[in-house]
């Protein structure tokens, strides 16, 4: 192997063959004294001859040949809301340059042509890349699932000497060589206080320890680079670690981070401001002002043309919620501070946005839910406004479970209508069917359950009622209490016509109430004592909610999915209530007239 200061003498004679010894100094960065002494040293063991490398030079230098890169640019980047929820980090513009071109074209002028991107989020947003730039594609399929160990795994076989790269990174000067002489990760130097993974070297540079976090640092940030010892290593803790559970949320940083003592890599250091990595809009938009102004963005016209405000007064843009239904983020301009919903990839097929619509707006104009401001039924994306310092509602302080009960009357009480509805029932008996045909329910008291859902919903029906537009989805998590007391009801997407006490059961299931606590919640709703029959039809829908979203669990967990906790919360009022409430119903003599 040859050592540091011969190769560097060597590597930049191989790109710049009989330039002075001066200008290899001011391209190295090493002192003129160690360039002189490390030049006769490359003379004498006749690897350099009158200013050129010879073959036995080159022949040296050939195991330090980079033979590819691979681009990472699988992930949500769900930092990045809302403009990720359009396209791909990577793909966006800055500074006239869309960034992973900018980083391919620096590949390239390095003489790095064997370039790999592993996508994932929005994938066909990349498909152009492979003709303009003669670029691969690899796709993970594992993106939502699993953190870039996964791509790393899909590419494992040609990882050598290999640059590993982020697609969004931008590098003022470009960073890439030919040669390489060390696995090293690159790290800029962070003054004060930094949440980044700050770098504790040892002798010669080598990386001995890492922690999130630290003050006045060198810290990790942009590219990395795995010589052919490193990818070997690597690639066997990778494959020895991919299948347990606990690796399956690691950045492939972390697994390097625990394995330092087997994974020799060194610090390369930069002078900042060379490597940037954006890690929100704001920050983006102070490297480059017109960033906003420039972006061809819907989400962003949708902002300006329903708060008729300026782009560039949209800032503090910062996610909220990621999940499969929506995806959330925080943004304030000059008039407030606001929310952003964008709907889930797929979530037109089990949400019906018009009766969501329909529902908002019967909520607001009753008082329910002053936090909505507009929604579009046709794509679903809304704006709300956004309540600082507010918490969720906690159904043990007396005054908020009145608060919700009487909030719950007034919206079954408003009249109003939409075209959508939801029954426990129903839902629960398609849950249960779902499951089956993804390999079945093991749940060995499942089926007497389900057989008394089949006796309950027959006797609920007997109770008769009018069908009331309900939330359905009515628990201490989608109301938003502030400081002085005031509560919003948020959520709506799963409101639709049914049965007055779908609002009930579900409160009580989710909130887990005793039946005292359910008696008096009651006493709130009706303003009185419940009577029997009012009682044992809500304790009813309480056995039915239970029951539902018990075989919802069942289902989860079949599509290879874990609802943790609330699977048992859920089973335990399915299995207590359905039978509490078929026995009060037993005992009422009501069950003989409903034959």
């Amino acid at each position: 192997m040859l050592k540091k200061n011969l190769f560097e003498i060597v590597s930049v004679l191989n790109d710049c063959p009989n330039i002075t010894q001066r200008e290899i100094a001011e391209k190295t960065g090493m002192g003129l004294a160690t360039v002189n002494t490390a030049y006769r040293e490359c003379v004498a063991e006749g690897l350099v001859d009158n200013g050129r490398l010879t073959a036995k030079g080159m022949a040296e230098l050939r195991p330090y040949a980079v033979d590819n890169a691979v681009i990472l640019a699988a992930g949500l980047s769900s930092r990045f809301a809302p403009i990720s929820y359009e396209k791909p980090k990577g793909l966006l513009k800055v500074r006239g340059e869309v960034l992973i071109e900018r980083q391919i074209e620096q590949l390239k002028e390095a003489g790095i042509n064997d370039i790999v991107v592993v996508v994932g989020y929005k994938k066909e947003a990349f498909f152009y890349l492979e003709e303009k730039y003669g670029v691969k594609l690899v796709i993970n399929h594992d993106y939502a699932e699993r953190n870039n160990n996964s791509s790393l795994m899909l590419v494992r076989e040609i990882l050598g000497n290999t640059y590993i790269c982020s697609s969004d990174n931008y590098f003022e000067e470009n960073p890439f060589e030919s040669h390489v002489w060390k696995a090293y990760y690159s790290a800029q130097y962070f003054e004060g206080p930094t949440n980044e993974w700050s770098l504790t070297t040892g002798s010669r540079g080598r990386i001995i320890g890492i922690e999130v976090g630290g003050r006045d640092s060198w810290c990790m940030i942009g590219h990395a680079y795995f010589d052919r010892s490193f990818s070997d290593r690597f690639q066997s803790i990778l494959v020895a670690e991919y299948d347990l559970p606990q690796t399956r949320d690691k950045l492939w940083e972390d697994l390097y981070a625990e394995h330092l003592k087997e994974l020799d890599m060194l610090i390369r250091k930069y002078d900042p401001p060379i490597i940037h990595e954006f890690d929100s809009l704001d920050e983006l938009r102070e490297f480059d002002p017109m960033f906003l102004e420039n972006l061809d963005s819907e989400i962003f016209d949708n902002i300006v043309a329903v708060l008729g405000c300026e782009k560039s007064e949209i800032r503090d843009v910062y996610p909220l919620k990621q999940g499969l239904t929506n995806l959330s983020c925080h943004f304030a301009t000059d008039d407030g501070e606001w929310v952003y919903r964008h709907p889930g990839v797929g979530t037109e097929h089990i949400v019906d946005r018009p009766a969501e619509e329909e529902a908002l707006q019967t909520a607001k104009s009753i008082g329910l839910d002053n936090t909505f401001v507009f929604m579009n039924p046709k794509k679903g994306w809304k704006i709300s406004r956004y309540i600082p310092g507010c918490r969720n509602l906690n159904a043990r302080e007396d005054d908020e479970l009145k608060a919700a009960m009487e909030m719950a009357r007034r919206l079954h009480e408003s009249g109003a209508k939409v075209g959508r509805s939801f029954d426990f029932y129903d839902a629960g008996k398609d849950y249960e069917k779902k499951a089956l045909e993804r390999g079945g329910i093991d749940a060995s008291d499942y089926w007497q359950m389900s057989q008394q859902a089949d006796e309950l919903h027959r006797l609920l029906i007997s109770d008769g009622g009018t069908h009331v537009l309900c939330h359905n989805d009515y628990f201490g998590l989608n109301f938003l209490v502030t400081d002085g007391g005031f509560i919003d009801l948020i959520d709506w997407e799963y409101a639709g016509m049914g049965d007055y006490s779908n609002d009930f059961g579900t409160f009580a299931v989710c909130e887990q109430l005793s039946e005292g606590e359910m008696r008096r919640a009651l006493t709130y709703y009706f303003g009185r004592e419940p009577t029997d029959a009012e009682w044992r039809h809500n304790i009813g829908q309480v056995g039915m909610a239970g029951w539902c979203w018990y075989a919802w669990s069942l289902l989860k967990i079949a599509e290879g999915d874990d609802p943790g906790e609330w699977t048992y919360i859920y089973y335990k009022a399915g299995h207590s209530y359905l039978r509490k409430a078929l026995e009060l119903y037993h005992a009422s003599g009501q069950d003989m007239g409903s034959e």
